[in-house]
C-alpha cells in the first residue's frame, strides 16, 4: 500500500516525511521483536545471537523499561537497519531513491 501511495505521489517531494515514517516503522519492528521474546531468558539469548556481549545482554535482556525505550536503545545495535533489511522489511527510502533515478 505504501509502495503504491510512493508511486503514485512520486513527484512530490517527500524525502523528510519519508525519512521520519520510515524512522517510526523501523522502530515499531524492533518493539514488536522485543515484544514477541517475552521472557528476560529469550531476551538475553536472543540479544546475544545479534551479537551483543553478553554483559550487556544480561543487563538489558531483563531490564524493566517499555517496550518502546527498548525498540530505541539496545534493539537498534542487535537489529540494525541492514539486518532488517536482510529479514525481508524493505526500507522505504530505498525504494523513494530508486523512484527517482527513473
Amino acid at each position: 500500500m505504501i509502495r503504491g501511495w510512493m508511486g503514485y505521489f512520486k513527484m512530490a517531494d517527500m524525502k523528510a516525511t519519508l525519512e521520519e515514517i520510515d524512522k517510526w516503522l523501523r522502530r515499531r519492528i524492533r518493539m514488536c521483536i522485543w515484544k514477541a521474546w517475552k521472557r528476560p531468558k529469550t531476551r538475553v539469548k536472543n540479544l546475544i545471537k545479534c551479537g551483543i556481549k553478553p554483559y550487556w545482554a544480561r543487563i538489558y535482556g531483563n531490564s524493566s523499561k517499555g517496550y518502546w525505550a527498548n525498540a530505541e536503545g539496545i534493539m537498534h545495535h542487535a537489529a540494525g537497519n541492514d539486518k532488517l533489511r536482510r529479514a525481508g522489511y524493505p526500507c522505504l527510502m530505498d525504494y523513494y531513491l530508486q523512484l527517482h533515478k527513473v
